[in-house]
């Protein structure tokens, strides 16, 4: 073989080793792109700051408006009770009836006492007319007239006197019917016909009157949530709507009551044994439908979050150390955001600091997401197919 052959032999080998390695290496390029994942697809919102409508929700309990001890103011055996337990009555209706014969018999004795008293009042009158004639005509002394007018006068106020205990005892009489002092529901009687009544604390109570509309709900707000929303409102950071704090309640089957109610009663102090304040509701109670006693959900609205930023709990991932969202720049790349969140709103979280609006964020599939990975953003449903 001569040495140009030998030449050309070397240099067709190598250039078949060159194609070879060549065509390996593009296989090798692409298996790997094949097997590279395209990005995920992912929802994606804007954040904006918008005013949110705070709401508190507590736990209350139901109360008459006024609750009215109805007590007897005198003593004796309880004849008749003439209303009917748990109906509605009339401010005035008689609902109880106390033997009047003892009370009869001392209003008659204070009228016969006044009427003996009158009498002498009377004679002492025309003792001190005749004595001052007698005076004029130098008949008798000075010192029997002023003893004459003197007696008159103490005639005349035994007499007031007398009238006065005639008036008490007829209070006493009329104390024997027990009349409702305002209008409402009655409860159960506590005293049975036949009782014996005495004016002590166990003894007088007979009924008990509740007014039931309007309806109050006495309920607690914690101390440190009272604080919170006032140091808000002092900063600017929330404010009250026009017409104030307004309540709704939500009742034992989950309805609400469908009148608002107003807050009419706040504690100017904080219980030192519960950390809480003591408030009380107003509500429209036309038709009866609440009962004193019943426990409700008292909601608080009227509070409003200036310029909120909002994000969907959706879009937050919990770590272990921290909250985070991915916040993704103009290459659709994906980078991770600690967050420190607010109260929950509806089904969004409220982002008190990590995030500012305009910022374009994750908001459904962020599970999928890498950090600085880049990420396919589409609808909101195609996103949810995604995940199927």
């Amino acid at each position: 073989m001569t040495n140009r052959n030998f030449l050309l032999l070397i240099i067709y080998a190598l250039l078949s080793l060159t194609l070879l390695m060549s065509g390996c290496s593009n296989e090798t390029s692409a298996s790997q792109a094949a097997k590279t994942p395209p990005p995920p697809m992912v929802a994606t919102s804007i954040v904006a700051k918008k005013d949110i409508p705070l709401t508190r929700e507590y736990v209350g309990q139901t109360a008459g408006s006024r609750e009215v001890q109805v007590r007897a103011r005198t003593g004796g055996i309880l004849l008749e009770r003439t209303y009917i337990e748990g109906s509605w009555v009339e401010e005035g209706d008689v609902l109880f009836k106390i033997d009047p014969k003892p009370a009869q018999a001392a209003f008659d004795q204070e009228k016969g006492d006044l009427a003996k008293l009158e009498a002498k009042l009377q004679n002492a009158k025309l003792e001190r007319n005749r004595i001052a004639s007698l005076r004029d005509a130098k008949v008798v002394s000075e010192q029997e007239y002023d003893d004459a007018v003197a007696a008159f006068e103490s005639a005349l106020a035994s007499v007031e006197a007398a009238k006065a205990r005639v008036r008490e005892a007829k209070i006493n009489l009329s104390y024997t019917e027990v009349t409702a002092p305002i209008s409402g529901i009655t409860s159960k009687e506590t005293r049975s016909e036949g009782s014996l009544i005495t004016l002590d604390e166990s003894g007088s109570l007979l009924t008990t009157i509740t007014v039931l509309n309007p309806l109050y709900v006495n309920f607690s707000v914690p101390g440190t949530e009272a604080l919170s929303m006032r140091r808000m409102m002092d900063n600017g950071s929330a404010r009250l709507a026009e017409e104030g704090y307004t309540l709704q309640l939500q009742l034992t089957d989950n309805t609400r009551l469908g009148e608002t109610g107003k807050i009419n009663f706040a504690d100017k102090m904080v219980d030192p044994k519960t950390g809480t304040i003591r408030m009380r509701g107003q509500f429209e109670n036309k038709n009866g439908l609440l009962l004193p006693g019943e426990f409700v959900r008292v909601i608080i609205e009227g509070a409003i979050l200036n310029k909120a930023i909002t994000v969907p709990q959706s879009a937050v991932l919990f770590t272990s150390n921290t909250p985070l969202v991915y916040v993704l720049d103009k290459d659709n790349v994906a980078s991770p955001r600690p967050v420190k969140l607010g109260e929950t709103v509806g089904s969004d979280f409220i982002i008190k600091e990590g995030l500012q609006g305009g910022e374009r964020i994750v908001s459904q599939g962020i599970i999928k997401v890498r950090p600085g990975s880049a990420v396919n953003p589409v609808s909101a449903k195609a996103a949810a197919q995604g995940d199927a």
